[in-house]
């Protein structure tokens, strides 16, 4: 598998296929979050420049109940807007379903990153390997790939505000 520099990162969507990736945006605007039960997250971010409301829709990679984290990845890379506004406005608001919580975006250092694709990998093996496919890696199905991939990606984790 071959290492990925930033602009290795495939590009975000445009076009028709960004109105794609945008439809569950819309689906949560109109209370069909539910819809997507605890797979998908409706992130409510501050865009760095503009200061302006923002909102993605990501995959939950990882779920902590006891403590009630989430943890997301950027496929698009470290030049993703969501992800870029979050490492500069941590504080954000999150949607599950149809609960909605306060949190703060915590990244993961990469070895922590490249485990929790690895666990993610274990729980859906062929989702993971489209996925990391998607994202650019080259992957044979082994741990060591996977934990190769995530350290190269970055990882939030969403905390609970108190």
């Amino acid at each position: 598998m071959a290492d990925m520099a930033d602009s290795a990162f495939r590009r975000t969507p445009t076009g028709a296929s960004r109105l794609l990736f945008r439809l569950p945006v819309h689906l949560y605007r109109i209370g069909l979050g539910w819809l997507f039960g605890r797979r998908l997250l409706l992130l409510n971010h501050i865009g760095r420049v503009s200061g302006k409301k923002r909102r993605v829709v990501v995959e939950v990679v990882e779920r902590d109940p006891d403590a009630g984290t989430y943890t997301v990845c950027s496929g698009f890379g470290p030049k993703a807007a969501w992800y870029r506004n979050l490492m500069a406005t941590p504080d954000v608001t999150i949607q599950v379903g149809v609960r909605t919580a306060e949190v703060t975006a915590v990244p993961l250092p990469p070895e922590e990153a490249g485990e929790v694709l690895v666990r993610y990998a274990r729980r859906r093996p062929r989702t993971a390997r489209g996925l990391t496919r998607f994202m650019g890696f080259e992957t044979d199905g082994s741990e060591a790939a996977y934990r190769r991939a995530g350290t190269a990606l970055p990882f939030v984790r969403f905390v609970p505000r108190t």
